[in-house]
């Protein structure tokens, strides 16, 4: 990421930077991979060390699906669109696939956060789906919309307010970078000409005044499987300056450029972010292919070792029928998938496409929690089957779900 100043910061780094009263500002380097990765500098009011009471909240543990719930080996449809709001950006979340690395979800926050919050093992990121409000942060406020990327690095200390109205993201977290494709990228970091996106597209916090009031403040770290809770008698966003390369931003999905060509392009074209041993694709409305005789739909194929999710944001998906918004599909390793009976035909002659979606493609398998398994399609693996003889017929099949086709 590039450089990024706000407020005041000295000439010099690591030298004497004194308040209006003498004393001298507390720097603090915030860096990751050691002193070798990207950093920031941030400059506080008190020294962040100063924590006067630390004590555990709770222990943090997913519960996978048991095996008779997962079946065999197979795709999964997952739907979300019932899930209530509840809690808030932390304690609201539903984790719903996980592996060693990257866990996702989704969250409907139903209120802003009362305490503040850091992940200690893991950077973060909201796809907000539903709602508006403010992210704030040590760094300053974003505020964010639908269609927002919110993407938290490691260790930021934040809190997420809505703005009231109903609220709906995806999230997840992950113990590597979540960073911009490092084919778009030049040997200094700056993003290339082909990129589908570029610098002015990312949003930096915005320009926030120290918060120098006193009381009781809580910032909830989650690190070793449990949540402790770090007491502070100031407030954690009393920075008088940052200056760096590490810092949170906002991308919005709108300003995704889509790469399209004669014929279909493969998903790698809508790669946004990429994380260690997974990435994240935009699925954005395009043009589709003018190849006289291209063919929109995607073609079958299989993920030989990867396991690939859609979330499905907005619009008309043209492969897919039956398939809601808010909902996931799961199309694992090892089996092949494609477009759904008649939407090849139905695509042809199709100029564009206003779907809007996100794709997590994992290269190591994932494994779905009991809130996953509780949320589930059942009859979704049996879709590609075409209707044998009548729409009568069709329809008794999908009433009978899975018992319809034994094995």
């Amino acid at each position: 990421m590039f450089y990024v100043q706000r407020g005041e910061v000295p000439h010099k780094r690591h030298t004497q930077f004194r308040k209006p009263d003498g004393s001298l500002y507390a720097e603090e380097l915030f860096g990751v991979e050691g002193f070798a990765g990207r950093a920031s500098l941030l400059y506080h009011h008190t020294p962040p060390t100063q924590t006067y009471k630390v004590e555990k909240v709770r222990d943090v543990a997913l519960e996978l699906a048991d095996e008779d719930r997962s079946g065999p080996h197979r795709h999964h449809l997952v739907n979300t669109k019932g899930v209530e709001p509840s809690g808030d950006g932390v304690s609201g979340r539903v984790a719903l696939f996980t592996n060693s690395d990257v866990t996702f979800g989704v969250v409907r926050p139903a209120e802003a956060m009362a305490h503040f919050y850091r992940n200690g093992e893991a950077d973060e990121m909201f796809f907000v789906h539903e709602g508006s409000g403010t992210l704030e942060t040590v760094f300053g406020a974003i505020p964010y919309r639908p269609g927002d990327y919110l993407v938290i690095p490691i260790g930021t200390t934040y809190r997420l307010v809505p703005n009231g109205e109903a609220q709906r993201m995806l999230w997840l977290e992950c113990p590597s970078e979540i960073e911009p494709p490092r084919r778009y990228r030049n040997e200094y970091g700056q993003l290339l000409e082909h990129a589908p996106y570029c610098e002015r597209d990312i949003r930096p916090p915005n320009e926030m005044a120290a918060s120098l009031e006193t009381g009781d403040f809580v910032v909830e770290v989650k690190t070793r499987g449990r949540v402790t809770a770090y007491h502070y008698t100031h407030h954690p966003f009393d920075l008088v300056g940052w200056d760096g390369h590490l810092w949170p931003f906002a991308f919005n999905i709108e300003d995704f450029e889509p790469i399209t060509g004669r014929v279909h392009q493969p998903p790698p074209v809508h790669l946004t972010f990429q994380p260690r041993n997974f990435v994240v694709c935009s699925f954005v409305p395009r043009k589709f292919d003018y190849h006289p005789l291209s063919i929109p739909a995607p073609y079958n194929h299989s993920n030989i070792n990867s396991d690939e999710v859609i979330y499905y944001v907005a619009g008309n998906f043209m492969s897919r029928r039956g398939v809601d918004i808010s909902s996931f599909t799961v199309h694992p390793a090892g089996i092949p998938h494609g477009p759904h009976p008649g939407t090849v035909e139905a695509s042809i002659g199709k100029e564009a496409t206003e779907e809007l979606a996100v794709m997590i493609d994992t290269f190591h398998p994932l494994h779905l929690t009991k809130q996953a398994a509780e949320l589930e399609d059942d009859r979704y693996p049996y879709s590609w089957i075409p209707p044998e003889d009548s729409a009568e017929h069709a329809r008794e099949l999908s009433e009978r779900g899975p018992e319809a086709f034994p094995d």
